[in-house]
């Protein structure tokens, strides 16, 4: 039988904050006798928001109350009351993503969020969304071409490498639109300290078209080095954001675009519309190399990180489970997984060094046909790649035996978490409950982007 929920998405970015409602009807796609496996099989999107300027108290921090007002008034205008909402999530990206922003967000929407995912998006998380939410691993996967999606916001530009429809690397730099402020008399209010050095350029001046291509230009440089269209200078390296890289470019790469920056690519807008670079930077990529060879606009630009949040769908993992130093339950565990062609212990390696993840994450294992010293070899593998917690999901009944041998390589105070047998899609968080009998009951959580 089907059912209709209710699900209301947040994104509290740098620069833009939007709410979208969404009615999702959830069916059992399992069999009669078999454990239900609750799916998405219809979304409808009923309210969108406009897009609102993150209230901020200074440069970044965000504006607990403000931010408030501006959600109850999107749920007044959607005709929906917080008890009405059955899931949702609230992403918290970019530079408004620090961790007193996070507890400041959550305080003043406790009312409003219940049991939705709240995720504090990093520059790994953030690119995957994007990449999502835009449609360019749908865009990869239909078309087989190999496309570096760039995510271009106020404060950052997230990256990511896309083949075959699998993003295989992610990166981030600091490009954006709001790195530059001026007032309405064209003022220069905010100058971010990742300019300095690389342009001239300072608060109290005045602002001139002329004087934004410049630095709009500089920037623009960086965005083409890690395109692959123009040869790679120090400039790139010092617009790399710090702990992330830059992924390799490809040749014949398609360069796919989102973000509010995106908006401005072929638009002829005001340079001085919002108060800062991002028409102008627009323009600049616009004229660039990036667009002189394939290039797309995503599905979604500005809405692309997330519209929505999804389904809680109720599954018990395998019997064969390990677990020690666990403190169950476990809420809104996000999900790394690995892609399908890591299918070998040194493989699933390369890619997790690859991969920044700034929160605590359960490692999602693609099927992997492994004898027992190749098991070991895959245990050793994760004990090296996870300085914490060691959370894993495996699709072979295989969790139990590979909890051992990662008891046997981590100190005794390492809690690890194996579990085996649970359907983990993309964009996904997971609820760890208590153990029942052999078994332990997981909810998992799957964030719902349009593509």
């Amino acid at each position: 039988m089907a059912e209709q929920v209710c699900s209301v998405g947040l994104d509290v970015g740098t620069t833009s904050t939007q709410m979208v409602v969404s009615r999702l009807t959830v069916e059992n796609q399992a069999g009669s006798f078999s454990v239900p496996r609750m799916q998405i099989t219809r979304r409808e999107v009923v309210y969108t928001s406009p897009v609102h300027f993150t209230p901020l108290l200074g440069k970044d921090l965000v504006d607990g109350p403000e931010l408030k007002k501006i959600v109850q008034s999107e749920y007044e205008k959607a005709g929906i009351r917080p008890e009405t909402v059955d899931t949702g999530a609230i992403i918290i990206t970019g530079e408004t993503s620090r961790k007193e922003n996070a507890a400041r967000v959550l305080r003043e929407l406790e009312g409003f969020a219940g049991e939705f995912v709240v995720a504090t998006a990093g520059p790994d998380l953030e690119s995957i969304l994007a990449a999502q939410g835009a449609g360019a691993v749908e865009y990869s996967r239909k078309t087989g071409k190999t496309v570096l999606h760039m995510d271009i916001g106020g404060g950052t530009s997230n990256l990511a490498l896309i083949r075959d429809g699998e993003i295989v690397q992610t990166g981030c730099l600091n490009v954006g639109g709001r790195l530059v402020k001026f007032d309405e008399q064209g003022t220069v209010t905010y100058v971010s300290p990742v300019l300095r050095g690389l342009w001239d350029i300072r608060e109290g001046q005045k602002a001139d078209p002329g004087v934004l291509r410049q630095g709009a230009e500089i920037l623009t440089s960086a965005l083409e080095m890690a395109g692959g269209r123009i040869p790679g200078t120090p400039l790139l390296d010092a617009l790399t954001t710090e702990g992330t890289g830059v992924p390799a470019p490809s040749d014949n790469m398609v360069i796919s675009f989102s973000g509010g920056v995106a908006d401005c690519i072929e638009k002829a807008l005001p340079w001085n519309v919002f108060g800062d670079l991002g028409p102008i930077l627009g323009r600049a990529i616009r004229d660039s190399a990036l667009c002189r060879g394939e290039y797309t606009l995503g599905s979604e630009t500005i809405r692309a990180t997330v519209i929505g949040a999804g389904c809680h769908s109720t599954q018990l993992s395998g019997s064969t489970v390990f677990y020690r130093n666990v403190r169950f339950p476990l809420k809104n565990l996000p999900v790394a997984r690995i892609p399908e062609s890591c299918r070998e212990p040194e493989q699933v390696e390369r890619y997790l060094s690859g991969s920044a993840w700034e929160e605590k994450v359960l490692i999602a294992l693609p099927e992997m046909k492994l004898d027992y010293m190749g098991l070991r070899r895959l245990g050793k593998v994760l004990a090296r790649a996870c300085p914490g917690a060691v959370q894993i999901a495996m699709e072979q009944d295989m969790a139990k035996a590979l909890g051992q041998i990662l008891a046997l390589e981590l100190p005794r105070d390492r809690e690890i978490l194996c579990i085996d047998r649970v359907d983990l899609g993309d964009r996904t968080y997971l609820d760890v409950g208590a153990p029942l009998g052999p078994a332990l009951p997981v909810v998992v959580k799957t964030l719902v982007l349009k593509g």
